[in-house]
């Protein structure tokens, strides 16, 4: 299996253009990996900040799923029919694939859609190198243990020693569902360099490992701004750089 790495953090941190630039160093990186992105945010955030156009989710198989239960014959191989839908939502980028969850049709819960976004990660994570995956604020996914065992949980926080309690409190909720990862870090975005020192300082007192502090970052601002994908970010961005280094830190 491949290396699992996932986002978490409040919403607003920036997890997802963490992810888009981790996601960035891998491509660019010329090392070849088989990178599997998961947005499993039902908002599609990463999709968006990647600049790609999603035409079909989990949230659509799901649609799929439950109505060919009546429009299928009962001979029908249900696990060919699975699979064959499951390529089908696969969206194949420029040096890495996609799989973006969404959102069900009409009301009702989630359950079936994590369901199949866990069997779906069960069938095609032998075949990548690197999943990083874009979690939706929460634990969700993690208590519904759709989240396969982790290589890096990381933790998105501002540099508030506030923001810094997000950390403590989602080791402490991993530590209850029992999730299985082998490191877990925090990275503080959006730092000064007066409140650099700082940060350190007050994730070493609660106990955390910070393992990146991204700067607040005018041409990343910019891009979110106007909506360009941030795939597409210079390298001489300080934001990419400091992202760039985390990625290395994880030994990718």
């Amino acid at each position: 299996m491949g290396k699992v790495i996932a986002i978490t953090g409040k919403g607003g941190t920036g997890k997802t253009a963490v992810s888009a630039m981790l996601l960035r160093h891998l491509v660019k990186s010329g090392k070849g990996y088989r990178i599997l992105a998961i947005d499993a945010d039902p908002d599609a955030n990463l999709a968006d900040a990647l600049g790609v156009k999603v035409n079909k989710t989990v949230g659509d198989m799901r649609e799929f799923m439950q109505e060919s239960r009546y429009t299928t014959p009962p001979d029908t191989d249900k696990q060919k029919l699975f699979e064959a839908k499951m390529f089908e939502i696969l969206i194949e980028e420029d040096g890495y694939d996609l799989l973006v969850m969404g959102k069900p049709e009409g009301s009702g819960c989630y359950c079936f859609v994590n369901n199949l976004l866990r069997g779906i990660m069960d069938k095609t994570i032998d075949q990548y190198d690197v999943i990083i995956i874009d979690t939706a604020a929460g634990l969700e996914h993690f208590s519904r243990k759709v989240i396969p065992d982790l290589d890096a949980l990381l933790v998105v926080t501002d540099s508030s020693r506030r923001g810094l309690t997000t950390g403590e409190r989602i080791r402490s909720m991993a530590s209850e569902l029992g999730m299985k990862y082998k490191n877990m870090y925090v990275i503080a975005n959006k730092v000064t360099d007066s409140s650099r020192e700082k940060v350190a300082e007050n994730a070493k007192s609660v106990g955390l490992a910070v393992i990146g502090t991204i700067p607040y970052d005018e041409k990343l601002a910019n891009f979110d701004l106007v909506g360009d994908p941030l795939i597409d970010l210079p390298d001489d961005v300080p934001s990419v750089q400091e992202v760039s280094r985390v990625a290395k830190e994880l030994g990718l």
